[in-house]
């Protein structure tokens, strides 16, 4: 794993919820409204030259965490609900041209 900034873990998730947002298209016969996003990571407080406040939380991954002292890391959790800019649910959808059903599931452990 790779340790990245917290704000762009957020970033990501934001991206992706823009993304299934357009591809509702003009005549979505389902869409679904966002609700609340929890997210939770192990973060680590570092300094930073760059940042005004002079430090920076940093997404750690497993092997990042294995190394530093406990005393460092900080679990971090949050609840994001997404809106349109306007006000209003963010609605979602498929892809206009995905495929119904589950996919290929021949790559799955049988139960």
């Amino acid at each position: 794993m790779v340790d990245i900034p917290l704000v762009d873990a957020v970033a990501a998730v934001r991206d992706e919820l823009l993304v299934a947002a357009a591809q509702v298209g003009d005549d979505p016969q389902v869409v679904f409204a966002v609700g609340p996003v929890e997210m939770e990571f192990e973060v680590e407080l570092r300094a930073d030259a760059k940042a005004k406040a002079g430090f920076k939380l940093w997404a750690v991954g497993a092997e990042t965490e294995a190394g530093v002292s406990r005393g460092r890391t900080h679990r971090v959790s949050f609840t994001l609900t997404p809106r349109r800019a306007g006000g209003g649910d963010l609605l979602v959808g498929g892809a206009p041209g995905r495929l119904s059903g589950p996919g290929d599931t021949s790559r799955r452990l049988p139960d």
